[in-house]
């Protein structure tokens, strides 16, 4: 499967992962200062009028959300920060996980995005210029976020991998193990496409263990056809108190209002 951000920005799984990872960045704060660590960034800011029109996935998420009336708490979060960056109204300017973040950043936090295609991470750096709590590198996030995670205190790590490679689910697991191994206080948010219930299961399996894991899904359909994105779910490993019911706010709307017959969300624990 190949999940290049740029392609899907503002489909419906990235009003899942947004809207959770907003909350979650609010959350954390509530405790103090805190550290936002982004393994595959992509480019930060994304114009839909751009390679999104190829797939015109944002008409079915973000386009829908934005005109959607009596919203959940969380999802009118994420639809505020899009109102924000689009002040002549419509819908071209989406923010990826980056800006989203580096937004809702105050003086002490920190965050940075790790992204290893070059021509992307420049358009990251660019997108995340005008925030100083906030930077970019130009690296394999599997490989370094372990070592930025120590650097830091109790951090908030996101894993979205684009799914390119057939190894992102081993690697994506093996990574977040290593993170709490290394810092249990750390909170790691994992996003996945659902396309079947056994490589979303090995998945799971290899996460069995490692500390209190919510798993929130947002099934459109039934997992009945591994070649489709039949849905999405995020992994969230030492999830904050409230989590829960957050993330089950949000994967109820984006299944019944977004999906076909049948479309559910349900949020449990391994």
């Amino acid at each position: 499967m190949n999940y290049r951000h740029s392609f899907h920005a503002g489909n419906f799984a990235d009003l899942v992962k947004h809207a959770l990872v907003l909350w979650l960045v609010k959350a954390r704060q509530a405790s103090g200062p805190v550290a936002v660590l982004d393994t595959h960034a992509g480019a930060g800011l994304y114009d839909l009028q751009g390679d999104a029109t190829r797939s015109r996935e944002a008409e079915a998420g973000v386009a829908r959300l934005m005109t959607a009336t009596d919203l959940p708490a969380s999802l009118e979060a994420l639809a505020k920060e899009v109102r924000a960056l689009n002040p002549d109204g419509g819908v071209r300017w989406y923010p990826g996980s980056p800006v989203l973040v580096a937004r809702a950043l105050g003086g002490d936090d920190r965050y940075l995005g790790f992204e290893m295609v070059e021509a992307v991470q420049a358009l990251l750096a660019d997108a995340l210029a005008p925030f100083p709590e906030a930077d970019s590198a130009a690296a394999d996030g599997y490989a370094a976020v372990v070592a930025a995670a120590r650097a830091a205190d109790a951090p908030l790590i996101l894993i979205d991998p684009p799914f390119e490679r057939a190894d992102d689910y081993l690697r994506a697991a093996e990574t977040a193990v290593a993170l709490v191994r290394a810092d249990a206080g750390a909170t790691v948010a994992i996003w996945t496409p659902l396309k079947d219930l056994e490589t979303f299961d090995g998945f799971l399996r290899r996460l069995d263990g490692v500390g209190p894991v919510l798993v929130a899904e947002a099934r459109l359909r039934p997992l009945t056809d591994p070649m489709k994105m039949n849905g999405c779910a995020m992994v969230v490993v030492n999830p904050p108190p409230g989590t829960d019911a957050v993330a089950a706010e949000i994967c109820t709307w984006v299944a019944t209002a977004l999906g076909e017959a049948g479309g559910r969300g349900e949020v449990w624990r391994l």
